[in-house]
């Protein structure tokens, strides 16, 4: 009998020690993801940045030549990027291709938000730009910026690999015009604003790092 009492004081010592090691675990796991959110909420920082987002559909900041983007169930494989600058500020242009006759450029820019608009050329296009408004097929522009900035390309994207080209763009709500000249004559395409659930980043490689 005091044998048995022994063996039961003893379970239940072992018990008291796992249900306090484990007490102990839980309240430190909480503590660790209270820590977290409170790092996360008052950290110095961009409380509209779109880092989280960028980490699950990727960055388009980063894309280039031979990445792929899925955009709304369709596959496209970047063909090329321009990087344009003007005055300090950068911003790129993609040429987007399915393979199959599917073509379109994604614009990449921070003005101060992300901004991802989806081009497709217009061919044949009548208007031209340098009024304050301009229509097409209906729809009224209003002017919105004009400049000329500097480029460099990578992959094929139809022009030189560096030089000057000029912009007018134009915008109606959400929807953009823009047109551009990089020395052989405006060239004009429409543009949609794109939504971050509208389109994912599949990167081939990983950029080279800088030195």
């Amino acid at each position: 009998m005091e044998f048995l009492l022994i063996i039961i004081v003893a379970l239940l010592a072992i018990i008291a020690v796992v249900v306090i090691f484990n007490f102990l675990g839980n309240r430190k796991a909480r503590q660790a993801e209270q820590d977290a959110l409170r790092e996360r909420t008052y950290r110095p920082g961009d409380p509209f940045s779109s880092a989280d987002d960028d980490s699950v559909y990727g960055d388009p900041r980063d894309l280039k030549p031979g990445d792929l983007v899925e955009l709304r169930g369709q596959t496209y494989a970047v063909r090329g990027t321009l990087r344009l600058t003007q005055d300090g500020y950068t911003w790129t242009e993609n040429f987007l291709d399915t393979g199959v006759g599917s073509k379109a450029w994604i614009s990449v820019e921070d003005d101060p938000d992300l901004e991802v608009v989806l081009w497709h050329e217009v061919p044949g296009a009548t208007v031209a730009p340098g009024a304050d408004t301009v229509e097409l097929d209906g729809r009224r522009y209003q002017s919105e910026e004009a400049g000329s900035a500097r480029f460099t390309s990578a992959g094929t994207t139809g022009v030189a690999t560096s030089g000057r080209m000029a912009y007018h763009d134009y915008q109606a709500g959400a929807d953009r015009l823009s047109f551009e000249d990089y020395g052989s004559g405006w060239e004009c395409a429409r543009g949609e604003l794109l939504a971050r659930a509208d389109y994912r980043i599949y990167p081939s490689n990983p950029a080279p790092e800088t030195p």
